[in-house]
């Protein structure tokens, strides 16, 4: 049974609310975030990604950072860019681009089933993002940003959603990436606490390190108040939790700086004890156990063609398992993926031509266009209590920072 809780959310008045909206605080480097600002002063990348805002080379301590986002976040309360809503509300949350639609329900979840694994997890995270982020909600006292769950739809989930987005909704704009983004706000919030209790499992899609911090948040201010009882606002985590029928997931793709001292014929010549080469040109895998590779200004396409003797896990079964296990690995000497300084990675909305880029520029010598990873496999590994290898999925589009904040 999947807990859920309304909310008062702070949030931008309607004019605002495109300007206030922003991309997730770890999907933009920080030279980029210095053009989201410039290009746009009201960001909410102010309050997200504070260190911007120190000149460039000032090297600003944590403590300075989170300082500056607080006083960025207070200044938006005082100037009235943005409001609290006065009453508890469930807010829907639909992102529609070109030919793709996900409508999902914004509420708060229990840290309770998170730690207990109802709230279910595929990802480590790393030590370093979740102190960053841990400290971030400490410093504001508010979740800045939407943790990504997808759950199995129901028949009453569905029929309230189409109920409440029949009504005018309280944004209705396009983003600068041209994904319209739309939001309704429900009061009658006990209907769909109920309706939640049916759904067996929450699956975090997207947010590992946000999911992690709000846990280690609520460890820190539990420590510090005498009075706790489990009913405060920090024992609760701000989800957009989105019907997996819905969603679509792109490759996360590999760039690997060298060949490990080998020549390209060296290369090819191992990569065939694993794999057959079936054409030339194309970019993009078109079925599971497929990989492109882009090596000196031409595309390769490979197919596994390895039988397993047992029948393998859905991890194993994995297409970033099959090119860590059989190429990554073996060939090009990567072991951990997620600490080797030589393989970087890039989500799939960036496209083939990112990849072509970081080759061509000579940032790396090869990379690595994969087939993506689908909802099931996510739902079968999460399961299992299981890890995915390191960056399986990339969602699109992105839930948008801002415009919903909830405080602690």
């Amino acid at each position: 049974m999947a807990i859920i809780r309304p909310f008062r959310a702070l949030r931008p008045e309607e004019h605002h609310a495109k300007d206030i909206s922003c991309v997730p605080y770890d999907v933009v480097y920080e030279s980029e975030v210095r053009a989201y600002i410039a290009k746009n002063p009201m960001s909410f990348l102010h309050v997200t990604r504070a260190e911007a805002e120190f000149p460039e080379g000032s090297n600003p301590t944590p403590d300075e950072v989170f300082a500056k986002a607080k006083q960025n976040l207070e200044t938006l309360v005082r100037d009235e860019v943005l409001v609290r809503d006065g009453e508890p509300s469930i807010y829907i949350y639909r992102l529609s681009h070109e030919d793709h639609t996900q409508t999902g329900v914004v509420a708060c979840c229990s840290i309770d089933e998170y730690e207990a694994g109802v709230i279910k997890k595929h990802e480590k995270t790393r030590p370093d993002k979740v102190e960053d982020r841990t400290r971030h909600m400490v410093a504001l006292d508010a979740q800045t940003g939407l943790i990504f769950l997808a759950f199995r739809n129901t028949g009453t989930i569905k029929n309230l959603i189409s109920e409440v987005t029949g009504q005018r909704p309280l944004y209705n704009f396009h983003c600068d990436e041209g994904v319209q983004q739309t939001v309704w706000r429900d009061t009658d919030t006990a209907r769909w606490v109920e309706a939640f209790e049916d759904v067996p499992a929450l699956y975090i899609a997207d947010g590992h390190h946000r999911a992690e911090s709000s846990a280690r948040t609520r460890q820190y201010k539990r420590e510090r108040n005498p009075d706790h009882t489990g009913d405060e606002n920090y024992n609760f985590v701000l989800t957009g939790m989105y019907p997996a029928e819905d969603l679509k997931i792109l490759a996360y793709n590999r760039v690997v700086k060298d060949l490990n001292g080998q020549t390209e014929e060296e290369f090819f010549e191992k990569v065939q004890q694993s794999f057959v080469i079936t054409s030339y040109g194309q970019k993009v895998p078109e079925h599971h156990n497929e990989v492109c590779v882009y090596i000196d200004g031409k595309w390769t396409t490979l197919r596994f063609a390895v039988n397993f003797v047992m029948q393998p896990d859905p991890i194993e079964a994995l297409d970033v398992s099959i090119l860590q296990d059989f190429l990554l690995g073996p060939i090009l000497n990567i072991g951990d993926a997620r600490t080797d300084q030589r393989i970087g990675f890039v989500g799939g909305a960036r496209g083939t031509d990112e990849l072509e880029r970081i080759v061509d520029k000579g940032d790396a010598q090869l990379a690595f266009s994969l087939f993506p990873t689908t909802m099931e496999d996510l739902f079968a590994v999460s399961d299992m209590g299981e890890i995915m290898p390191p960056k399986s999925t990339w969602f699109e589009p992105k839930l948008k920072d801002g415009l919903l904040v909830f405080e602690i």
